[in-house]
């Protein structure tokens, strides 16, 4: 079914059909059961890069070496440090142990943002060495079992410690008192106002050495950190960013950064672009010659495999020899699961008194016997929906700071289109130009040519391809973020009636282009793994569609002699078309299909409207989608736009934009107009 109305596009009347979603049985392309192509060329990648990064052999060049990867370490996350900020500890409540105290407490880490904690406080009058714990992704947070035993036996030990729930876990989440994962699309919208969740966790942890060193009875000379899984990999962001963490002990983290590529784990252990500048030997060299000791498992998750952890290790343990503390790195590889154990407590133990306290041999060190508590006592705010406001969540963070830069960039009077176009092939990342190297032709089925582009960056593009009746009708190059089996049968079969020219396009990532790996693994969450894989690559997806698609019509212009090459793109994918047209690329018209009107975050409709792939590091600190529709100086059509959850705009917001798209193209100095159905 499908319904027509009539607009006006170019000067002249025409119909736009509104289709529904019914999947065409389009021939495929590439040969059946070919390898994954995807993964093994990010993967092959990866590898490369690996080969690439070497530290410094001598002092002088390490130490710029150091500090220039600091400085991309805090622009790459958009770190943000304010050490001056009060902390303005709130305590709702407190538990007498024996032996020490348990204080359920609340402290300011940015302004208006607020962590929430347990602070365990041992008696006597100190001054103790202190410890910040990080939990990784298991439910409840701080308040998982393992991490309050840590707590309990570091006080029992006499340490003050601090266990501190991670940005938008815990008492952290959307919906106070429910569990939900931290990292996907919701983490990943951090990128788009310039932050990143390995940014604001570092940003806070740092705030939590602030609080334990500001405490009159904690040694601040004194501070060690640790963590498992999620929260190992804090503790070496932390160790390595934060010279008052004196000895660290990452668990089940460690690996290296080539084997975060096309892996499971999550963007809170993402570094963008972090392997075309480093890899993360070089982030465990920032800790020396403090310690850090790391502890992984025989069998884990590839990414934290123990033989992973080495290769970092090895390659990092020279910088420690150099500045005369080859003893303070060291590992330990345990026969067990992926977790933080009792003897992975009883190790720490014995590290911290050696390297905190001053005594013992560094041996493990047995643990004092204690109970873990039932969650809801060491609560901040044990009533449900009762949770203060101040406690910011990734979502109410996300739409205060989207709305700071929009209002920013709304208030813009001029602009240098020029400039801002190569701002946008930047944030893009599409400097590396990609070439068509050869055209794969086979036989045509069901009235289609069936031809594979490969590029020169060794990628195959597959498409299906119908001539047009008249030449000067052109090509509609149609995508879908869902591949073509997810393209409305009623569009083609609409096209086909008009005689117009048709190309359907599998990008990176969809259809036949797509991962195995990533299709059987994250069914839930699309494109969750290339595109972290991308971004540690120095690369986004968009940007990477951005070039294909410049192939694509390219092709069709150079080769098959069109006329007019024309975009058709529902939801991220749409965007690719028009940021094709931003930057200059050989395209003639845009229409977008359910794309957002603005990459404002919104809580309103699902976070998992679209792909992960739509997300772009610092894209609403450069503008928004109404400059890159100006900068285009082509005509779009956009229909049914929503917003970042996939809510349809109201009559008065969709009176806006079109304010605000208008307001834009005049600025511009550009032709065009956007027409929005």
């Amino acid at each position: 079914m499908h319904s027509c109305f009539l607009a006006q596009s170019a000067g002249r009347a025409e119909y736009v059909e509104s289709y529904s979603s019914n999947a065409d049985s389009l021939p495929s392309v590439l040969t059946k059961n070919h390898a994954d192509l995807l993964e093994s060329r990010l993967r092959n990648q990866a590898i490369l890069q690996f080969g690439t990064h070497q530290l410094p052999d001598n002092l002088k060049d390490w130490e710029a070496y150091r500090s220039e990867l600091r400085k991309k370490i805090i622009q790459k996350t958009g770190l943000i440090v304010n050490q001056n900020l009060p902390l303005d500890i709130k305590e709702t409540g407190s538990i007498q142990m024996k032996g020490y105290q348990i204080k359920n407490i609340a402290f300011q880490t940015r302004p208006g943002v607020y962590a929430t904690a347990n602070l365990y406080v041992p008696e006597g009058k100190g001054p103790f060495p202190a410890v910040i714990v990080m939990h990784g992704h298991w439910p409840g947070g701080r308040l998982y079992e393992s991490f309050q035993a840590i707590g309990q036996s570091l006080a029992l030990n006499g340490y003050v410690c601090l266990n501190i729930d991670a940005w938008g876990a815990g008492e952290r989440t959307r919906t106070h008192g429910k569990d939900e994962y931290h990292g996907a699309n919701l983490g990943a919208s951090l990128l788009n106002i310039g932050e990143s969740l390995i940014g604001v966790q570092i940003s806070d942890n740092m705030r939590g050495v602030d609080l334990l060193s500001s405490l009159p009875y904690v040694d601040s000379k004194n501070i060690g950190a640790t963590g498992a899984s999620g929260g190992g990999n804090q503790t070496m962001w932390l160790a390595a960013m934060d010279d008052r963490v004196k000895a660290a002990m990452p668990v089940v983290s460690v690996g290296t950064f080539e084997s975060c590529v096309m892996r499971s784990n999550c963007i809170c252990e993402l570094l963008t672009d972090g392997m075309t500048f480093t890899e993360q030997a070089g982030v465990l060299a920032l800790v020396a010659p403090r310690a850090i000791k790391m502890a992984n498992i025989i069998v884990d998750n590839p990414t934290f495999l123990s033989s992973e952890m080495l290769r970092s290790f090895n390659n990092s343990k020279p910088i420690f020899k150099m500045l005369a503390a080859e003893n303070n790195i060291s590992n330990l590889v345990l026969d067990k699961t992926h977790g933080y154990w009792p003897e992975n407590r009883e190790v720490l133990l014995g590290l911290f008194d050696l390297k905190l306290k001053g005594i013992g041999t560094g041996a493990p060190k047995k643990e004092i016997p204690f109970e873990t508590l039932p969650n809801k006592q060491l609560l901040v705010f044990p009533v449900m929906g009762k949770r203060d406001l101040s406690v910011q969540t990734t979502a109410d963070y996300c739409e205060r700071r989207g709305k700071e830069l929009r209002a920013s960039y709304l208030g813009l009077r001029s602009f240098d289109a020029s400039a801002k176009q190569n701002e946008l092939r930047n944030i893009l990342r599409i400097n590396e130009v990609s070439n068509l190297k050869k055209v794969h032709k086979y036989t045509s089925l069901a009235g289609w040519d069936r031809l594979a582009l490969e590029t020169s960056d060794n990628k195959l593009i597959p498409l299906l391809l119908l001539t047009p009746a008249d030449p000067a009708l052109g090509y509609l190059v149609i995508i879908n973020p869902a591949g073509k089996g997810a393209i409305s049968e009623d569009l083609v079969t609409s096209l086909k009636k008009k005689g117009q020219g048709i190309v359907i396009a599998d990008l990176s990532g969809t259809g036949e282009a797509s991962s195995f790996k990533e299709n059987i693994t994250n069914k839930s969450m699309v494109l969750h793994t290339q595109s972290r894989a991308e971004l540690w690559l120095g690369k986004t997806i968009l940007g990477e569609w951005v070039k294909e698609l410049n192939v694509v019509s390219d092709f069709l212009k150079s080769r098959q002699h069109a006329q007019k090459v024309s975009i058709d793109g529902s939801k991220e994918a749409g965007l690719a078309g028009l940021f094709l047209a931003a930057t200059g690329g050989n395209v003639d018209d845009i229409i977008l299909r359910d794309a957002p009107l603005s990459y404002l975050f919104d809580n309103q409709g699902s976070i998992d409207f679209f792909s992960m792939g739509i997300h772009l590091p610092g894209f609403l600190n450069w503008g928004d989608v109404s400059l890159a529709a100006a900068l285009s100086g082509k005509n779009i059509r956009i229909i049914n736009p929503v917003t970042m959850s996939g809510v349809k705009i109201s009559d008065s917001g969709l009176k806006e934009y079109k304010e605000e798209f208008a307001k834009l193209r005049t600025l511009s100095g550009k032709q065009g107009k956007t027409i929005f159905y």
